[in-house]
């Protein structure tokens, strides 16, 4: 890999190994679990970096490698190494369902960042910002396209798992332009976006990991259930940290997202109620870019003690219950105290004290 992308890389797995670090947070006191799974990571890391260096053309690998290089908490990759502990993690393939499941999040970010216009991902201009939109689509195509060629190597339940992650993004991302039905409630709607854009692929990444590794399947159900549910309430933490957290925390702006019109569960909420006291609220909310700066400080400092965020943060609690419901079947593994730790780390990410 290029010795820029090396460093970020080795400060990245050095971040994850440390006490303060992912890793340390999920399992303290486990040194050797937590060795055995930077080890692991490091494994997958370096045949990301190796399949994006090896696109047919040096073009397409500057493309495709480009997000590979920025980095980011590979939280997919990590999910798939903890699934596996439930059955024999050394085996064969293992490693290469964890590069599967970061292509096709990498994939879902070069198509994610061209439809929200975003600038930058990960610190770095993103893809469509650097090359424009059709070559950031159909660079995130040949991820796509080189996450099934992977699977296909593993066999048909890879294959069978990474076909339906990818319809159920892709599903998940034409709701959410499309919007809610006509009658439809757009909570519902809201939750259907969240499952597909966001839960599919952490479900994904603990289902195949356990199924690489020969787990029960009781095992792989409960992970897989574990991970949808977590992913749900990975997405509400998000809506909250935008209206929570101030730009010093997060790298954006504060309530970025809400200027943007984007149907964040504690908007949608505030809308729907009958609150007198979001009366204001739902007025700015409404006026939207129109209400100005001061309006829209107004409406963040109104979404601090509104009755919409708190039932925002009461349903993200009830889905992490859900989540630690599932991993009851498992046996007392540190793996399985690791994804319990992981609800309390987004817990905490909703209220911009962990990343």
């Amino acid at each position: 890999m290029p010795v820029d992308a090396h460093d970020r890389y080795e400060g990245a797995l050095s971040l994850l190994s440390r006490p303060d670090g992912l890793i340390g947070r999920l399992v303290p006191g486990e040194p050797g679990f937590q060795a055995r799974i930077a080890e692991a990571l490091a494994d997958a890391e370096k045949r990301l970096q190796s399949c994006a260096a090896g696109a047919p053309d040096p073009r397409i690998a500057e493309v495709t490698g480009h997000l590979v290089a920025a980095g980011g908490k590979r939280l997919r990759p990590l999910l798939v190494l903890l699934g596996a502990e439930f059955g024999e993690p050394w085996r064969d393939g293992v490693a290469q369902a964890a590069v599967v499941a970061e292509l096709v999040h990498l994939a879902s970010l070069h198509h994610d960042d061209v439809m929200d216009g975003a600038d930058t991902r990960h610190g770095v201009p993103s893809v469509h910002a650097r090359w424009g939109e059709r070559v950031a689509v159909l660079g995130g195509d040949w991820l796509l396209a080189r996450a099934a060629q992977l699977a296909a190597v593993l066999g048909a339940e890879a294959v069978r798992l990474n076909a339906h992650t990818a319809g159920r993004l892709v599903a998940g991302q034409l709701r959410e332009l499309a919007g809610p039905a006509p009658g439809e409630d757009p909570v519902a709607h809201y939750f259907q976006v969240a499952a597909g854009k966001t839960a599919a692929l952490l479900a994904m990444s603990l289902g195949i990991g356990a199924f690489q590794a020969g787990a029960p399947a009781p095992y792989a159900e409960a992970l897989t259930e574990y991970g949808e549910q977590l992913g749900i309430a990975f997405q509400m933490a998000d809506d909250l940290l935008d209206l929570n957290a101030p730009a010093e925390i997060t790298g954006k702006e504060q309530g970025k997202d809400l200027l943007a019109g984007v149907p964040s569960l504690p908007v949608l909420l505030a809308g729907a109620g009958e609150d007198d006291g979001d009366r204001e609220l739902r007025a700015l909310i409404e006026a939207g870019p129109a209400a100005g700066p001061a309006g829209h400080r107004r409406a963040l400092e109104l979404f601090g003690r509104s009755p919409a965020t708190a039932r925002a943060r009461a349903l993200m609690h009830e889905r992490l219950e859900l989540a630690r419901t599932a991993l009851g079947v498992l046996p007392d593994l540190p793996a399985r105290r690791a994804l319990g730790e992981l609800c309390d780390v987004v817990a905490l990410r909703s209220q911009g004290l962990s990343g």
